[in-house]
């Protein structure tokens, strides 16, 4: 079974632990250890053979929309907030749910600014497999 990591610039449930510094004011050592963790962590999943992608985005974008015929639409904004943009993701494949739930447990433990591990909250969404209706039950 397939499940997509979602990584938020920030957001989800608040925790006290949690370290929200932008990555843009982290120390360069403090950025290169985790883009390390993260590599290392994708790493590891390649030899088990749960890895299937990841990706980091940039904060740019546009909003497009189909409007008839000729040039699309195409916005700069309104965007959503920025702890609500997804920073990047992770495709996994694994066995179960309660796996899905542990390697997302593990990347939340990156490296941060200080270098103690962030704590973020990460999405965790399978993939469809049938037509809308006929989902999977995963709990």
């Amino acid at each position: 079974m397939r499940y997509l990591i979602l990584k938020h610039y920030q957001g989800g449930p608040g925790h006290p632990g949690m370290d929200y510094t932008p990555m843009d004011q982290w120390k360069p050592e403090e950025v290169d250890a985790h883009m390390q963790y993260m590599s290392d962590f994708a790493s590891r999943l390649q030899d088990t053979g749960e890895f299937v992608d990841s990706q980091a985005l940039s904060a740019e974008g546009a909003f497009v929309r189909f409007d008839g015929e000729g040039k699309p639409p195409v916005t700069d904004g309104p965007f959503a907030e920025t702890k609500d943009l997804i920073a990047g993701w992770m495709i996994i494949d694994v066995e179960s749910w309660d796996r899905a739930l542990e390697l997302a447990g593990e990347l939340s433990a990156a490296p941060g600014a200080g270098g103690r591990p962030i704590h973020e909250w990460l999405e965790v969404r399978p993939f469809l497999t049938g037509a809308p209706g006929k989902f999977v039950d995963h709990g």
